[in-house]
């Protein structure tokens, strides 16, 4: 029993879904659960149409639904004019209960009603691709992943509870994948009273590893529109290398210290049953690909990881203590407060600094809350570079033309913290 999950750019138009669809009947047994993300960018128009909605900006919100609407509806009818008989039935449904909540006034926390409507674009996805496949002749269930993977109600960042999710996963799903192609949904779960959660942005790899933890899967595979794991991110770097073999240790790393290809929690399900994640093209399935699994070897080449738009922020005691034990406490409390990922942390006698990424909806009030304590300084329009397994030579490459604020060392990764000259 295998996992696929591909994500919005895997579907992004009509051609793509056929392509999905020819990718999962290569699969000889077809004992397939399928996690799909919402289609292109559709994640971030059901964003822009939460924000319209919660300001009650009524012709922004309108503006913004139907985009959503009209792109799904273009890619329905480029599919229904070379087959016979699809039914996109479920998909007005949908579109129907995201009118009916525009209708009513918003829930008080912006989250839950974040959570509700955002999770459509992973609902709507399921429906087209899914009445696809059984048009074309492929034998496949919706399964709807908002009652089978429980969490809390930590909106927007669902704690999965994983007792009751594998209960309700293997009640539901092992004696379906006797017959069927299963496809789901990714980033997308529940509460026990029913109120649907996200796991968080880019979350449908995570979901991805949880079917196949619960399900004890014998593998994973994330389908992309890049060969696999690279050692640096194309869009920043141009000679990049294939890496073709990744411990779980050095892809946990990776993903941590912020490499897209693979969302940070999605490796440690997958390493506590030894179940290996493939990361392969949908452009040319052909290839092998990345394999990550239970390796004992290190990378042979650095790995780069770039981070833009950063802020660097520097706290110091107004009474010129020192940065001890106390003081961390109430930092490290301030940033959980508000939500505020550190990237990098460095400190020195009566300095604490951290590296974080510039959310204008978060930064300020982060930044007065901090004010309350201590004396703040920081520079913005910097960017973080991380590479794993690193030697001079590869710092002194991605330096060049930049000014270095912060260098931090470790083993076998270094960070620096740099501003274009």
């Amino acid at each position: 029993m295998q996992v696929f999950k591909f994500g919005g750019a895997s579907v992004k138009d009509a051609a793509s879904v056929r392509n999905v669809s020819t990718i999962i009947r290569r699969e000889p047994a077809r004992k397939l659960v399928v996690v799909v993300s919402a289609m292109g960018k559709t994640t971030n128009a059901l964003e822009e149409l939460t924000w319209a909605y919660l300001r009650r900006d009524e012709e922004a919100q309108q503006r913004f639904w139907q985009q959503v609407r009209n792109y799904h509806e273009s890619i329905m009818q480029e599919l229904a004019a070379g087959e016979q008989g699809l039914d996109f039935g479920s998909v007005y449904d949908s579109f129907a209960a995201v009118e009916a909540i525009l209708e009513d006034e918003p829930d008080a926390n912006p989250d839950l009603v974040y959570d509700q409507l955002v999770s459509f674009g992973e609902v709507i996805s399921t429906q087209i691709v899914n009445a696809y496949l059984n048009a074309t002749g492929l034998d496949s269930i919706w399964v709807d992943a908002r009652r089978l993977i429980r969490t809390d109600n930590s909106f927007r960042e669902g704690n999965v509870r994983w007792d009751r999710t594998c209960t309700f996963i293997e009640q539901t799903l092992l004696d379906l994948l006797h017959g069927s192609v299963v496809i789901t949904q990714g980033f997308v779960g529940g509460t026990t009273h029913g109120e649907t959660t996200t796991l968080g942005r880019e979350g449908s790899d995570y979901s991805a590893a949880i079917f196949a933890h619960c399900l004890n899967a014998k593998g994973v595979t994330i389908w992309k529109d890049v060969p696999g794991v690279l050692n640096a991110d194309p869009k920043w770097f141009d000679e990049t290398v294939l890496i073709e073999q990744l411990s779980y240790q050095d892809a946990i790393e990776l993903a941590y210290y912020g490499a897209t290809v693979i969302h940070p929690k999605t490796i440690k399900p997958l390493q506590n049953k030894n179940i290996p994640l493939w990361v392969r093209s949908f452009v040319n399935p052909d290839a092998r690909g990345t394999v990550i699994g239970p390796f004992t070897d290190h990378l042979r080449v650095p790995s780069f990881i770039f981070k833009m738009d950063q802020m660097l922020i520097s706290l110091h005691p107004r009474d010129f203590s020192f940065i001890a034990e106390d003081n961390l406490s109430r930092i490290f409390g301030v940033f959980a407060d508000m939500g505020v990922r550190i990237n990098l942390m460095q400190n020195t006698a009566i300095s604490f600094s951290v590296s974080i990424d510039n959310k204008p909806d978060k930064v300020p009030a982060l930044l007065e809350r901090l004010k309350e304590d201590f004396r703040v300084t920081y520079n913005e329009g910097l960017e973080l570079i991380t590479i794993r397994y690193y030697d001079e030579a590869t710092i002194d490459r991605v330096l060049t033309g930049k000014r270095m604020l912060l260098e931090q060392k470790s083993r076998y990764t270094v960070q620096l913290v740099v501003k274009n000259l």
